[in-house]
């Protein structure tokens, strides 16, 4: 059985931290041993049988601290349970239909070897960073559109597959 995860993430204003922390808190009722951490601050994967990783999407890029993490635990990431998801979409559209990963996220998926990526619904309110997205908020845009039963059905099937698989070696 698989008994340490990893879920990383990317976050400028905290949302997708949440989304991560819900995941962790999920994974943790299956009688997983989680630790939720900023991907920028992880130095090693080496400890962990199973990693979750996830970004938030700023002009359709994933969150540059998810996209350095893939890149510099490439090698430990191989061989390992993997998933991935995104936090973005402004709008109800992550609860309605299955979105995509954008062009970056798919290539670090083929190249890891991850099983399953998702896409969630994003979270942009008052006193946000950063002026662009200052300006969507105060365009009246903005709006927290995470969905936490399908993020924690997810989270689920994940458990679900872990609490039956042998650890990685």
């Amino acid at each position: 059985m698989v008994s340490k995860v990893l879920v990383a993430y990317g976050t400028t204003n905290g949302s997708t931290a949440q989304i991560a922390e819900a995941i962790a808190d999920v994974l943790r009722k299956e009688g997983l041993t989680v630790e939720a951490m900023p991907a920028r601050s992880v130095t090693s994967v080496e400890s962990y049988d199973a990693v979750v990783v996830g970004g938030g999407l700023y002009a359709g890029r994933w969150h540059k601290d998810a996209r350095r993490f893939v890149h510099r635990h490439a090698r430990e990431l191989t061989g390992r349970p993997l998933w991935l998801f995104s936090s973005g979409p402004l709008d109800p559209s992550a609860s309605e239909r299955d979105i995509p990963p954008v062009p970056g996220v798919r290539r670090a998926m083929i190249r890891l070897d991850a099983r399953e990526h998702v896409t969630f619904g994003g979270c942009l309110e008052e006193g946000a960073k950063g002026f662009i997205a200052r300006k969507i908020v105060s365009s009246g845009k903005g709006g927290d559109f995470r969905d936490f039963q399908q993020i924690e059905a997810w989270a689920a099937r994940i458990g679900s597959e872990l609490v039956q698989e042998p650890p990685v070696s």
